[in-house]
């Protein structure tokens, strides 16, 4: 890193203490009012010129670079950080636990934000030989229904070329990095099927029309649907979550609901798959006499792709930081992230900072309720995010 970016020991204790603060005072979806107001004095304090309220809890946070612009002219680049906790119950006996009851951050968003705010700290100290601006985005609701494209509505991505984001990872050892061009997270297509027959006495199957029994035939289609209307080297998955009909054992409801999800990279097999789900479930419904709606997620989150320029910028300077062998590949997710949005709309990388450290304990899954992370993980993303940045405003 270079030296008038370089962080300094403050600014290690500075990433921990906040993400420790984050930790204890966890937020959901649209309620990160404390988080919000934390580092948009934090960005205020950097000398940031910053925008509170974007899309309900948002903080747009723009550092003014006063360097000289590469040849090929000034750039702006977009650094988001999603604030949001999770619905849990947090595993008992961290000195840093969650203070509230039934909240916590489960997803590691606590460290995004700890490791944007210094970045932001850290290159404005060098706003002078800052060759460009650079957007932070911190965002609400990155596990709900998304605040990324409420963000973009409301004028986060304006005079943006390129985006990046970090995100923790115990799937991978501390002291590595992954990124990779290409798919990172899958496109989340959510269904509600309800199929509709006619209700009668268990005992008289025949004088009713009944839908579970439609279920039990369309539920498995489904999945064979899924292993010969794409190719095998497709990745791609269907899966019924819930699925409820009547209330007791010897009536034949009228109607049955089951509720799935779809995920995909692809496109065009994304809407392709839409459309052959819809005539299975309703040719198959009315082979049996009945009817079916298939209603899908209007919040459904596309897919996350990831720019190979702007992902290989994040490789080199991944690799300065954590040396080239650490800098590695990861297993694209059929999750989804709302980070899909601001990489439709620029080029930009999706990247994970190994956040994993077995032998200390810390090993437990995202979204679990002993989710931790091993903090010398916070310093390495400060330094990608810094340099990545630097590196794009500069044109290398």
């Amino acid at each position: 890193m270079e030296r008038r970016f370089a962080r300094t020991p403050e600014d290690d204790q500075f990433v921990v203490d906040l993400r420790r603060d984050l930790h204890m005072h966890p937020e959901l979806a649209w309620e990160e009012f404390r988080t919000a107001g934390r580092v948009a004095e934090l960005a205020r304090e950097a000398g940031l010129e910053v925008r509170e309220g974007v899309a309900g809890t948002g903080v747009v946070a723009i550092l003014r670079g006063a360097g000289t612009p590469p040849a090929s002219g000034r750039r702006t680049i977009l650094i988001r950080a999603d604030m949001d906790a999770l619905p849990i119950l947090e595993a008992p006996g961290r000195p840093h636990g969650s203070t509230v009851p039934g909240k916590m951050h489960a997803c590691g968003h606590d460290g995004h934000v700890a490791m944007a705010t210094t970045a932001a700290r850290v290159l404005a100290r060098g706003r002078d030989q800052l060759p460009g601006d650079i957007v932070f985005a911190f965002q609400p609701a990155e596990e709900t229904d998304g605040g990324a494209a409420p963000m973009i509505a409301a004028g986060a991505l304006t005079g943006v070329q390129a985006a990046i984001g970090i995100h923790l990872a115990n799937t991978i050892p501390i002291g590595q990095v992954a990124a990779q061009p290409g798919p990172v997270t899958a496109a989340t297509d959510g269904f509600v099927v309800t199929i509709r027959g006619k209700g009668g006495h268990a005992a008289r199957p025949h004088l009713s029309i009944d839908p579970v029994a439609i279920a039990c035939q369309v539920i498995p289609s489904l999945h064979v649907l899924m292993t010969r209307e794409k190719s095998p080297a497709q990745p791609g998955v269907l899966t019924i979550g819930a699925i409820h009909a009547g209330t007791v054992g010897n009536v034949i409801a009228d109607t049955c609901e089951f509720r799935g999800t779809l995920r995909t990279y692809d496109p065009e097999l994304r809407l392709r798959l839409r459309d052959r789900v819809v005539e299975l479930v309703t040719g198959i419904t009315a082979s049996f006499r009945g009817t079916a709606v298939v209603e899908w997620d209007g919040g459904a989150y596309p897919p996350t792709i990831n720019d190979p320029e702007v992902t290989e910028i994040v490789r080199r300077v991944a690799g300065a930081v954590v040396g080239e062998a650490n800098v590695v590949t990861h297993e694209a997710s059929l999750g989804g992230d709302d980070m899909a949005y601001f990489l439709e709309a620029v080029p930009g990388c999706y990247f994970r900072v190994g956040s994993a450290n077995p032998a200390r304990g810390i090993d437990g899954p995202g979204h679990s309720p002993r989710f931790d992370i091993d903090e010398a993980c916070l310093p390495i993303g400060v330094d990608v995010l810094v340099g990545t940045a630097v590196a794009f405003l500069a044109g290398d």
